[in-house]
């Protein structure tokens, strides 16, 4: 396969059959959460404003997101997983504006399939993409965060499944999230906005049986729950995939 790893939420990205886009802390851990409690849906918003806007239009619609890792104001959820963990969502709409994970993954809509996760679902997303790759496949992972070593720990630990080669240990990949620049805040005593306890959501390998893929329909592209024993339902553009031969 032709795998190569992106760091940033804009990197130039050819056409390719899969991209995956990560971030760890914490925009895709929050996903994987809001999906692990029900929710139907992830709308992804690239500014507040097209978030508003849906909220107006569907008011039963919920925003969740961060401008400098905070919680904007009128948003129903910040980007905590640990609330979202515990949050009543079963069958709603989530919107999500984030400042890497979502700016990325709307960048990286040109693939003939998209996935987005964070370190609690990557193991589950690489053996994914691995079981519906065809022979020479293209893949790009993106850390999102431009300089952020917990994005790219995790990408390359997805690249070391991909390869099959496991050169990289969960072990160190934990290691480096919890050491990483974006994770520093967590454990500063000066600014308890942030939870501690989030991190460890973000470290947690949860073992459930889905992967969180990207289509474009409708108003703004969402994230779907697809199961392992599915094939992607959709390709970016929306278009059904077809079975791998």
């Amino acid at each position: 396969m032709n795998l190569q790893i992106f760091q940033g939420h804009s990197p130039e990205l050819a056409q390719s059959d899969v991209n995956i886009v990560i971030d760890v802390i914490r925009a895709f851990t929050v996903a994987h959460h809001a999906f692990l409690r029900g929710v139907k849906e992830i709308l992804l918003a690239g500014t507040t404003n097209e978030a508003f806007l849906l909220k107006n239009k569907y008011p039963d619609y919920l925003l969740a997101g961060e401008i400098r890792g905070l919680q904007i104001a009128g948003f129903d959820f910040d980007n905590s997983p640990k609330k979202m963990a515990a949050a009543d969502i079963a069958g709603r709409t989530l919107v999500q504006k984030t400042t890497n994970g979502v700016r990325a993954t709307l960048n990286a809509l040109n693939a003939d399939a998209v996935f987005v996760t964070g370190y609690s679902n990557a193991r589950t997303t690489a053996e994914y993409v691995k079981q519906i790759i065809k022979e020479g496949a293209t893949i790009n992972i993106i850390a999102s965060h431009p300089d952020g070593d917990d994005d790219l720990a995790c990408a390359e630990y997805i690249q070391s499944i991909l390869k099959g080669n496991e050169t990289l240990s969960e072990e160190e990949v934990v290691k480096r999230i919890l050491t990483c620049q974006a994770a520093k805040k967590f454990f500063d005593e000066t600014q308890p906005q942030f939870d501690s306890e989030d991190l460890s959501y973000c470290i947690k390998e949860i073992k459930k049986e889905f992967v969180m893929q990207v289509f474009c329909s409708g108003h703004l592209p969402k994230i779907v729950r697809v199961n392992r024993d599915e094939l992607p339902r959709f390709t970016a553009s929306g278009k059904r995939m077809q079975a791998k031969k």
